[in-house]
Protein backbone atom coordinates (compact mmCIF):
# COMPACT_ATOMS: atom_id res chain seq x y z
CA UNK A 1 0.00 0.00 0.00
CA UNK A 2 1.69 2.99 -0.95
CA UNK A 3 2.20 5.83 2.06
CA UNK A 4 -0.41 8.61 2.51
CA UNK A 5 -2.45 7.53 0.55
CA UNK A 6 -5.38 7.06 3.53
CA UNK A 7 -5.03 10.81 4.98
CA UNK A 8 -5.22 14.35 2.92
CA UNK A 9 -2.84 17.03 4.50
CA UNK A 10 -4.17 20.35 5.92
CA UNK A 11 -6.08 22.39 3.31
CA UNK A 12 -5.85 25.24 5.67
CA UNK A 13 -9.77 26.13 6.07
CA UNK A 14 -11.88 29.13 7.78
CA UNK A 15 -13.94 28.01 10.83
CA UNK A 16 -17.86 26.77 11.17
CA UNK A 17 -20.10 24.89 12.77
CA UNK A 18 -23.91 24.00 10.79
CA UNK A 19 -24.75 20.71 10.03
CA UNK A 20 -27.75 19.01 8.83
CA UNK A 21 -28.29 15.54 10.47
CA UNK A 22 -30.43 13.00 10.83
CA UNK A 23 -31.42 12.60 14.39
CA UNK A 24 -32.48 9.63 16.91
CA UNK A 25 -32.03 9.84 20.91
CA UNK A 26 -28.39 8.51 22.45
CA UNK A 27 -30.45 5.85 24.59
CA UNK A 28 -32.19 4.22 21.19
CA UNK A 29 -29.18 4.80 19.44
CA UNK A 30 -27.15 0.73 19.70
CA UNK A 31 -24.15 -0.17 20.67
CA UNK A 32 -21.59 0.00 18.45
CA UNK A 33 -20.13 -3.21 19.84
CA UNK A 34 -23.09 -4.90 19.70
CA UNK A 35 -23.55 -4.64 16.36
CA UNK A 36 -20.27 -5.18 15.42
CA UNK A 37 -21.06 -8.64 17.21
CA UNK A 38 -24.23 -9.71 15.35
CA UNK A 39 -22.26 -8.16 11.62
CA UNK A 40 -20.07 -11.51 12.57
CA UNK A 41 -23.11 -13.94 12.21
CA UNK A 42 -24.26 -12.28 8.84
CA UNK A 43 -21.90 -13.19 5.59
CA UNK A 44 -19.78 -10.33 5.10
CA UNK A 45 -21.36 -7.77 1.94
CA UNK A 46 -18.26 -5.90 -0.21
CA UNK A 47 -18.42 -2.72 -0.83
CA UNK A 48 -18.68 -2.19 -4.76
CA UNK A 49 -16.11 0.11 -4.97
CA UNK A 50 -17.79 2.45 -7.68
CA UNK A 51 -18.16 6.12 -7.67
CA UNK A 52 -20.07 8.60 -9.05
CA UNK A 53 -18.88 11.82 -11.03
CA UNK A 54 -16.97 13.84 -9.65
CA UNK A 55 -15.35 11.45 -7.91
CA UNK A 56 -14.83 8.47 -10.19
CA UNK A 57 -10.96 8.59 -11.88
CA UNK A 58 -9.26 11.50 -9.47
CA UNK A 59 -5.36 11.41 -9.86
CA UNK A 60 -3.80 12.80 -6.88
CA UNK A 61 -4.35 16.80 -7.82
CA UNK A 62 -7.45 16.56 -8.64
CA UNK A 63 -8.14 15.21 -4.96
CA UNK A 64 -6.82 17.43 -3.56
CA UNK A 65 -8.59 20.39 -5.05
CA UNK A 66 -11.78 19.43 -3.59
CA UNK A 67 -12.26 21.09 -0.17
CA UNK A 68 -14.90 20.88 2.55
CA UNK A 69 -16.58 24.24 3.15
CA UNK A 70 -16.43 25.64 6.53
CA UNK A 71 -19.68 25.37 8.07
CA UNK A 72 -20.99 22.42 6.14
CA UNK A 73 -18.10 19.90 6.53
CA UNK A 74 -15.28 21.41 7.63
CA UNK A 75 -14.64 22.91 11.45
CA UNK A 76 -17.81 21.16 12.90
CA UNK A 77 -17.94 22.05 16.03
CA UNK A 78 -17.29 19.11 18.85
CA UNK A 79 -17.64 21.25 22.18
CA UNK A 80 -14.45 22.63 23.95
CA UNK A 81 -11.01 23.02 22.42
CA UNK A 82 -12.19 20.52 19.26
CA UNK A 83 -13.99 20.43 15.45
CA UNK A 84 -13.68 18.27 12.21
CA UNK A 85 -13.64 18.24 8.94
CA UNK A 86 -15.46 15.61 6.82
CA UNK A 87 -13.50 14.02 3.97
CA UNK A 88 -14.49 14.08 0.07
CA UNK A 89 -14.59 10.99 -1.50
CA UNK A 90 -12.01 9.70 -4.68
CA UNK A 91 -8.72 8.53 -5.78
CA UNK A 92 -8.03 5.72 -2.90
CA UNK A 93 -11.15 6.25 -1.07
CA UNK A 94 -14.34 5.13 -2.72
CA UNK A 95 -15.88 3.59 0.08
CA UNK A 96 -18.07 5.51 2.26
CA UNK A 97 -18.34 5.80 6.16
CA UNK A 98 -20.96 7.07 7.75
CA UNK A 99 -20.41 10.10 10.32
CA UNK A 100 -22.85 10.50 13.31
CA UNK A 101 -22.37 12.87 15.89
CA UNK A 102 -23.79 12.55 19.40
CA UNK A 103 -24.94 16.06 21.09
CA UNK A 104 -27.52 16.79 23.92
CA UNK A 105 -28.14 13.11 23.94
CA UNK A 106 -29.21 12.50 20.32
CA UNK A 107 -27.24 10.59 17.73
CA UNK A 108 -27.15 13.09 14.78
CA UNK A 109 -26.11 11.16 11.08
CA UNK A 110 -24.36 13.60 9.02
CA UNK A 111 -25.71 13.25 5.58
CA UNK A 112 -23.49 13.47 2.53
CA UNK A 113 -23.75 15.81 -0.31
CA UNK A 114 -21.47 17.54 -3.31
CA UNK A 115 -22.39 21.24 -1.88
CA UNK A 116 -20.76 20.53 1.24
CA UNK A 117 -17.26 21.01 -0.53
CA UNK A 118 -15.58 23.36 -3.13
CA UNK A 119 -14.03 22.20 -5.82
CA UNK A 120 -10.90 23.85 -7.89
CA UNK A 121 -12.22 24.82 -11.94
CA UNK A 122 -8.22 24.04 -12.76
CA UNK A 123 -9.71 20.09 -12.08
CA UNK A 124 -13.66 20.28 -12.07
CA UNK A 125 -16.17 22.11 -14.65
CA UNK A 126 -19.65 20.72 -13.55
CA UNK A 127 -20.64 19.58 -10.06
CA UNK A 128 -23.96 17.33 -9.86
CA UNK A 129 -26.66 18.03 -7.34
CA UNK A 130 -26.28 14.56 -6.19
CA UNK A 131 -23.70 11.30 -5.85
CA UNK A 132 -25.54 7.88 -5.30
CA UNK A 133 -23.22 5.67 -3.70
CA UNK A 134 -20.63 8.16 -2.28
CA UNK A 135 -20.24 9.60 1.32
CA UNK A 136 -17.80 10.48 3.46
CA UNK A 137 -14.29 9.08 3.52
CA UNK A 138 -12.67 9.86 6.87
CA UNK A 139 -12.44 12.56 9.46
CA UNK A 140 -9.44 15.05 10.30
CA UNK A 141 -10.00 16.18 14.15
CA UNK A 142 -9.00 19.86 14.95
CA UNK A 143 -7.50 21.41 17.98
CA UNK A 144 -5.27 24.12 19.85
CA UNK A 145 -2.35 22.21 19.36
CA UNK A 146 0.43 25.02 19.16
CA UNK A 147 -1.13 27.67 19.55
CA UNK A 148 -4.24 29.34 21.24
CA UNK A 149 -4.93 31.53 17.83
CA UNK A 150 -5.22 28.24 15.36
CA UNK A 151 -7.20 25.03 15.02
CA UNK A 152 -4.65 22.71 13.71
CA UNK A 153 -5.17 19.46 12.70
CA UNK A 154 -3.87 16.70 14.85
CA UNK A 155 -5.26 13.07 13.60
CA UNK A 156 -6.86 12.19 10.68
CA UNK A 157 -8.86 9.11 10.12
CA UNK A 158 -9.51 7.77 6.44
CA UNK A 159 -8.76 4.85 4.54
CA UNK A 160 -8.90 0.73 6.33
CA UNK A 161 -8.73 0.83 9.76
CA UNK A 162 -6.09 3.14 9.77
CA UNK A 163 -5.22 6.72 12.15
CA UNK A 164 -2.33 8.92 12.82
CA UNK A 165 -1.77 11.68 14.92
CA UNK A 166 0.72 14.31 15.87
CA UNK A 167 1.33 16.60 18.76
CA UNK A 168 3.31 20.20 19.32
CA UNK A 169 5.76 21.18 16.56
CA UNK A 170 5.39 17.81 14.63
CA UNK A 171 4.41 16.81 10.92
CA UNK A 172 2.38 13.75 9.89
CA UNK A 173 4.51 10.71 9.92
CA UNK A 174 3.67 6.90 10.39
CA UNK A 175 0.31 5.64 11.18
CA UNK A 176 -1.33 2.80 13.18
CA UNK A 177 -4.82 1.19 12.79
CA UNK A 178 -7.37 -0.95 14.38
CA UNK A 179 -6.29 -4.70 13.08
CA UNK A 180 -3.82 -6.12 10.46
CA UNK A 181 -4.36 -9.15 9.13
CA UNK A 182 -1.88 -10.96 6.74
CA UNK A 183 0.93 -8.40 7.03
CA UNK A 184 4.07 -9.80 6.05
CA UNK A 185 2.43 -13.47 4.97
CA UNK A 186 2.29 -14.90 1.59
CA UNK A 187 -0.86 -13.84 -0.05
CA UNK A 188 -2.85 -10.76 -0.74
CA UNK A 189 -3.04 -8.85 2.55
CA UNK A 190 -6.92 -8.04 3.75
CA UNK A 191 -7.57 -4.51 4.69
CA UNK A 192 -11.14 -4.37 6.90
CA UNK A 193 -12.48 -1.03 7.12
CA UNK A 194 -14.32 1.36 9.17
CA UNK A 195 -17.58 1.66 8.02
CA UNK A 196 -19.26 4.27 10.74
CA UNK A 197 -17.49 6.76 12.83
CA UNK A 198 -19.58 8.25 15.78
CA UNK A 199 -18.16 11.04 17.48
CA UNK A 200 -18.80 12.45 20.94
CA UNK A 201 -19.15 15.64 22.53
CA UNK A 202 -15.75 15.93 24.92
CA UNK A 203 -17.39 15.27 28.52
CA UNK A 204 -14.25 16.69 30.08
CA UNK A 205 -12.38 19.69 28.39
CA UNK A 206 -9.07 18.56 26.98
CA UNK A 207 -10.12 14.49 25.40
CA UNK A 208 -12.47 13.74 22.60
CA UNK A 209 -13.93 10.31 21.74
CA UNK A 210 -14.89 8.94 18.84
CA UNK A 211 -16.59 4.68 18.03
CA UNK A 212 -15.74 3.24 15.13
CA UNK A 213 -17.41 -0.01 13.55
CA UNK A 214 -15.03 -2.43 11.92
CA UNK A 215 -16.28 -4.85 8.77
CA UNK A 216 -13.86 -7.36 6.79
CA UNK A 217 -14.09 -10.42 5.50
CA UNK A 218 -12.59 -12.32 8.38
CA UNK A 219 -14.20 -10.16 11.34
CA UNK A 220 -15.89 -7.17 12.21
CA UNK A 221 -14.92 -5.30 15.22
CA UNK A 222 -15.23 -2.04 17.19
CA UNK A 223 -13.08 0.84 18.09
CA UNK A 224 -13.87 2.81 21.11
CA UNK A 225 -10.85 5.74 20.91
CA UNK A 226 -10.07 8.83 23.67
CA UNK A 227 -7.58 11.29 22.24
CA UNK A 228 -5.66 14.19 24.10
CA UNK A 229 -3.76 16.26 22.06
CA UNK A 230 -0.87 18.21 23.81
CA UNK A 231 2.95 18.09 23.52
CA UNK A 232 2.69 14.19 23.40
CA UNK A 233 -0.76 13.03 21.89
CA UNK A 234 -2.11 10.12 23.73
CA UNK A 235 -4.96 8.31 21.80
CA UNK A 236 -5.93 5.50 24.12
CA UNK A 237 -7.60 2.44 21.96
CA UNK A 238 -9.86 -0.43 22.99
CA UNK A 239 -10.62 -2.48 20.09
CA UNK A 240 -13.01 -5.66 20.05
CA UNK A 241 -12.84 -8.29 17.10
CA UNK A 242 -15.63 -10.83 16.82
CA UNK A 243 -13.92 -13.07 14.00
CA UNK A 244 -16.07 -14.53 10.73
CA UNK A 245 -13.31 -17.56 10.58
CA UNK A 246 -10.19 -18.83 12.54
CA UNK A 247 -7.50 -16.32 12.08
CA UNK A 248 -3.77 -17.29 12.11
CA UNK A 249 -2.07 -13.90 11.03
CA UNK A 250 -3.54 -11.21 12.71
CA UNK A 251 -1.89 -7.65 13.83
CA UNK A 252 -3.04 -6.20 17.39
CA UNK A 253 -1.44 -2.25 16.87
CA UNK A 254 -0.43 -2.50 14.01
CA UNK A 255 2.22 0.72 13.38
CA UNK A 256 3.19 1.56 9.82
CA UNK A 257 5.87 3.09 9.01
CA UNK A 258 8.92 4.27 5.91
CA UNK A 259 12.34 3.79 6.10
CA UNK A 260 14.36 4.56 2.50
CA UNK A 261 17.80 5.33 3.53
CA UNK A 262 20.29 5.61 6.61
CA UNK A 263 23.45 5.17 8.23
CA UNK A 264 23.16 1.28 8.53
CA UNK A 265 23.73 0.83 5.06
CA UNK A 266 22.86 3.93 2.43
CA UNK A 267 22.77 1.32 -0.85
CA UNK A 268 18.41 1.94 -1.61
CA UNK A 269 18.71 5.32 -3.35
CA UNK A 270 21.08 7.99 -4.51
CA UNK A 271 20.02 10.69 -2.83
CA UNK A 272 21.52 14.27 -1.73
CA UNK A 273 20.19 13.56 1.32
CA UNK A 274 21.85 11.27 3.92
CA UNK A 275 18.98 9.70 5.65
CA UNK A 276 15.23 9.34 4.26
CA UNK A 277 13.10 7.97 6.69
CA UNK A 278 9.87 8.40 9.21
CA UNK A 279 11.62 5.52 11.88
CA UNK A 280 14.77 3.94 12.50
CA UNK A 281 14.42 2.14 15.20
CA UNK A 282 12.01 -0.48 16.93
CA UNK A 283 12.03 -0.80 20.59
CA UNK A 284 10.99 -3.43 22.34
CA UNK A 285 10.19 -3.88 26.52
CA UNK A 286 9.36 -7.11 26.70
CA UNK A 287 7.67 -9.28 29.76
CA UNK A 288 10.67 -10.76 30.76
CA UNK A 289 11.80 -6.95 31.57
CA UNK A 290 14.62 -6.95 28.47
CA UNK A 291 14.79 -3.69 26.42
CA UNK A 292 15.41 -4.12 22.77
CA UNK A 293 16.87 -2.07 20.18
CA UNK A 294 16.24 -2.86 16.85
CA UNK A 295 17.49 -0.26 13.88
CA UNK A 296 15.14 -0.62 10.87
CA UNK A 297 16.67 -1.26 7.32
CA UNK A 298 15.57 -1.43 4.13
CA UNK A 299 16.15 -4.81 2.81
CA UNK A 300 17.13 -6.08 -0.61
CA UNK A 301 14.12 -8.35 -0.48
CA UNK A 302 11.31 -8.80 2.10
CA UNK A 303 11.44 -9.94 5.81
CA UNK A 304 9.91 -10.06 8.92
CA UNK A 305 11.89 -10.92 11.98
CA UNK A 306 9.97 -11.98 15.07
CA UNK A 307 10.84 -11.31 18.78
CA UNK A 308 8.85 -13.64 21.52
CA UNK A 309 7.38 -12.70 24.12
CA UNK A 310 5.01 -12.78 27.63
CA UNK A 311 3.23 -9.99 28.15
CA UNK A 312 4.43 -7.08 26.22
CA UNK A 313 5.11 -3.80 28.19
CA UNK A 314 5.84 -1.77 25.28
CA UNK A 315 7.06 -1.50 21.70
CA UNK A 316 7.29 1.17 19.19
CA UNK A 317 8.83 2.61 16.31
CA UNK A 318 10.87 5.97 16.59
CA UNK A 319 12.64 8.90 14.71
CA UNK A 320 15.35 9.06 16.62
CA UNK A 321 17.31 11.61 14.67
CA UNK A 322 15.77 15.12 15.32
CA UNK A 323 17.83 17.48 13.75
CA UNK A 324 17.43 19.39 10.29
CA UNK A 325 21.33 18.43 9.27
CA UNK A 326 20.29 14.73 9.76
CA UNK A 327 18.15 14.55 6.91
CA UNK A 328 18.69 18.16 5.01
CA UNK A 329 15.04 18.04 3.74
CA UNK A 330 12.90 21.60 4.28
CA UNK A 331 10.29 19.82 2.49
CA UNK A 332 9.57 16.29 3.98
CA UNK A 333 10.42 17.98 7.79
CA UNK A 334 11.60 14.27 8.77
CA UNK A 335 13.57 15.67 11.67
CA UNK A 336 9.80 16.62 13.01
CA UNK A 337 7.98 13.33 12.19
CA UNK A 338 6.32 11.84 15.44
CA UNK A 339 7.81 8.50 16.91
CA UNK A 340 4.85 6.89 18.17
CA UNK A 341 4.80 3.72 21.46
CA UNK A 342 2.35 0.97 21.83
CA UNK A 343 1.37 0.53 25.89
CA UNK A 344 -0.66 -2.47 26.23
CA UNK A 345 -3.35 -2.59 29.13
CA UNK A 346 -4.15 -5.80 30.64
CA UNK A 347 -2.33 -8.85 30.25
CA UNK A 348 -1.83 -9.93 26.18
CA UNK A 349 -0.93 -12.89 27.26
CA UNK A 350 1.93 -15.17 24.99
CA UNK A 351 2.83 -13.78 21.25
CA UNK A 352 5.44 -12.11 19.46
CA UNK A 353 5.98 -8.70 18.51
CA UNK A 354 7.07 -9.03 14.69
CA UNK A 355 8.64 -6.30 12.58
CA UNK A 356 7.78 -6.56 9.00
CA UNK A 357 10.49 -4.56 6.37
CA UNK A 358 9.60 -4.79 2.37
CA UNK A 359 12.42 -3.61 0.06
CA UNK A 360 11.64 -0.36 -1.53
CA UNK A 361 13.34 2.18 -3.65
CA UNK A 362 11.25 5.22 -3.25
CA UNK A 363 10.00 7.01 0.44
CA UNK A 364 6.20 7.36 -1.17
CA UNK A 365 5.56 3.68 -0.07
CA UNK A 366 5.04 2.79 3.54
CA UNK A 367 7.75 -0.25 3.91
CA UNK A 368 7.67 -0.83 7.58
CA UNK A 369 5.13 -2.79 10.23
CA UNK A 370 5.47 -3.63 13.03
CA UNK A 371 2.69 -5.28 15.65
CA UNK A 372 1.50 -7.78 18.23
CA UNK A 373 0.70 -11.17 17.00
CA UNK A 374 -1.27 -13.59 19.95
CA UNK A 375 0.25 -16.79 19.93
CA UNK A 376 -3.47 -18.50 19.59
CA UNK A 377 -5.41 -18.04 16.43
CA UNK A 378 -8.48 -16.07 16.72
CA UNK A 379 -11.60 -18.54 16.19
CA UNK A 380 -14.44 -18.21 15.11
CA UNK A 381 -17.31 -16.80 16.75
CA UNK A 382 -14.84 -15.33 19.46
CA UNK A 383 -14.90 -11.99 21.16
CA UNK A 384 -10.97 -10.54 21.54
CA UNK A 385 -10.82 -7.09 23.43
CA UNK A 386 -7.06 -5.58 23.24
CA UNK A 387 -6.43 -2.17 25.55
CA UNK A 388 -3.47 -0.07 24.56
CA UNK A 389 -2.44 3.33 24.70
CA UNK A 390 -0.56 5.02 21.31
CA UNK A 391 1.52 7.89 22.31
CA UNK A 392 2.67 9.87 19.83
CA UNK A 393 6.09 12.29 20.68
CA UNK A 394 8.91 13.36 19.51
CA UNK A 395 10.86 12.40 22.50
CA UNK A 396 13.48 10.15 22.61
CA UNK A 397 13.21 6.71 23.23
CA UNK A 398 13.34 5.77 27.38
CA UNK A 399 16.72 3.95 27.91
CA UNK A 400 16.84 3.63 31.71
CA UNK A 401 20.21 2.24 31.76
CA UNK A 402 23.60 3.42 32.85
CA UNK A 403 24.59 3.72 28.97
CA UNK A 404 22.10 4.26 25.82
CA UNK A 405 22.69 3.85 22.57
CA UNK A 406 22.54 6.74 20.06
CA UNK A 407 23.52 5.23 16.59
CA UNK A 408 24.08 2.11 14.34
CA UNK A 409 26.34 2.48 11.49
CA UNK A 410 27.51 0.07 8.31
CA UNK A 411 29.68 -0.29 5.46
CA UNK A 412 32.07 -2.78 3.55
CA UNK A 413 35.65 -3.15 5.04
CA UNK A 414 37.25 -2.52 2.14
CA UNK A 415 40.89 -4.05 2.34
CA UNK A 416 38.58 -7.33 3.14
CA UNK A 417 36.29 -8.10 0.47
CA UNK A 418 33.43 -10.25 2.07
CA UNK A 419 33.48 -8.52 5.07
CA UNK A 420 31.44 -5.52 6.75
CA UNK A 421 31.87 -3.27 9.82
CA UNK A 422 29.63 -2.47 12.26
CA UNK A 423 29.54 0.71 14.95
CA UNK A 424 27.64 1.32 17.58
CA UNK A 425 27.92 4.50 19.22
CA UNK A 426 26.71 4.65 22.75
CA UNK A 427 26.74 7.86 25.53
CA UNK A 428 26.45 8.04 29.26
CA UNK A 429 28.43 6.24 32.10
CA UNK A 430 30.25 3.55 30.06
CA UNK A 431 33.54 2.86 32.67
CA UNK A 432 34.42 -0.71 32.60
CA UNK A 433 31.65 -2.10 29.77
CA UNK A 434 32.11 -5.89 28.19
CA UNK A 435 30.57 -6.25 25.52
CA UNK A 436 29.32 -9.76 24.67
CA UNK A 437 28.30 -10.19 20.80
CA UNK A 438 26.63 -13.21 19.40
CA UNK A 439 25.93 -14.18 16.18
CA UNK A 440 23.77 -17.59 14.91
CA UNK A 441 25.73 -17.89 11.33
CA UNK A 442 28.71 -16.52 10.07
CA UNK A 443 31.90 -14.74 12.06
CA UNK A 444 32.25 -11.96 13.87
CA UNK A 445 35.87 -10.65 14.81
CA UNK A 446 37.75 -7.79 16.37
CA UNK A 447 35.02 -6.73 19.15
CA UNK A 448 35.87 -3.71 21.04
CA UNK A 449 35.03 -0.68 22.34
CA UNK A 450 36.89 2.93 22.94
CA UNK A 451 36.02 6.45 23.57
CA UNK A 452 35.15 8.72 20.58
CA UNK A 453 37.59 11.98 20.15
CA UNK A 454 36.08 15.27 21.32
CA UNK A 455 33.15 13.25 23.17
CA UNK A 456 33.34 13.45 26.91
CA UNK A 457 30.77 10.50 27.45
CA UNK A 458 30.84 9.23 23.88
CA UNK A 459 32.13 5.15 22.79
CA UNK A 460 32.27 3.42 20.00
CA UNK A 461 31.78 -0.30 20.02
CA UNK A 462 32.97 -1.70 16.44
CA UNK A 463 33.37 -5.30 14.76
CA UNK A 464 33.18 -7.14 11.60
CA UNK A 465 30.89 -9.74 10.26
CA UNK A 466 32.22 -12.34 7.77
CA UNK A 467 28.76 -13.92 6.96
CA UNK A 468 30.59 -16.78 4.56
CA UNK A 469 27.87 -18.42 2.56
CA UNK A 470 24.90 -17.52 5.00
CA UNK A 471 21.82 -15.96 3.27
CA UNK A 472 21.06 -13.70 7.02
CA UNK A 473 23.12 -13.38 10.63
CA UNK A 474 21.21 -12.37 13.24
CA UNK A 475 23.46 -10.28 16.08
CA UNK A 476 22.71 -9.54 19.26
CA UNK A 477 25.00 -7.60 21.62
CA UNK A 478 24.57 -6.58 24.94
CA UNK A 479 26.86 -3.82 26.88
CA UNK A 480 27.42 -5.40 30.53
CA UNK A 481 28.94 -3.72 33.57
CA UNK A 482 31.63 -5.26 35.72
CA UNK A 483 28.71 -6.87 38.04
CA UNK A 484 27.36 -8.54 34.44
CA UNK A 485 24.38 -6.48 34.56
CA UNK A 486 22.33 -4.87 31.25
CA UNK A 487 24.19 -1.50 31.13
CA UNK A 488 22.55 -0.52 27.73
CA UNK A 489 19.56 -2.02 25.87
CA UNK A 490 20.30 -5.50 23.76
CA UNK A 491 21.19 -4.22 19.96
CA UNK A 492 19.88 -6.52 17.56
CA UNK A 493 20.23 -6.94 13.63
CA UNK A 494 20.08 -8.67 10.76
CA UNK A 495 22.40 -9.03 8.09
CA UNK A 496 21.24 -9.78 4.80
CA UNK A 497 23.31 -9.30 1.53
CA UNK A 498 22.98 -6.19 -0.69
CA UNK A 499 20.74 -5.45 -3.51
CA UNK A 500 24.00 -5.84 -5.45
CA UNK A 501 24.43 -9.48 -3.87
CA UNK A 502 27.62 -8.51 -1.92
CA UNK A 503 28.40 -8.17 2.17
Amino acid sequence: MHRRTFVTTSLGLLAGTAMTPLTATAQSAPSLRERARQMAREPYQAPSGDLPPPYDDLDYDAYRAIRPLPGQAAFLDLGPRYSVDLLPPGLYFPNPVQIEFVRNDEVEVKKFSPDLFSYDTTYFDEIPDEAPGAGFTGLRLRTEVNSREVMDEFLVLQGGTYFRAIGQKMVYGLSTRAVAIGTGEPGEEEFPRFTLVRLHTPAQEGIVRLEALIDGPSLTGYLDLYANASEETVTRAKVSLFPRKEIANVGIAPLTSMFLKGPVRDAAADDYRPRVHDSDVLMIENGSGETLWRPITNPSAHQTSTFSDMAPRSFGLYQTDRKFTDFEDNEAHYHDRPSARIEPRGDWGPGSVQLVEIATDTEFMDNIVAFWRPDAPLEAGGEYDFDYDVVWTRQDPAQDFPVQIVETRSGRKHDEPGVRTFVIDVSGNPEVLTPELKANAGKVSDVVIFPLPEHTERHRVSFHLDPGESEAVELRLSLRDPDGQAAAPVWLHRWTPGRDGGV
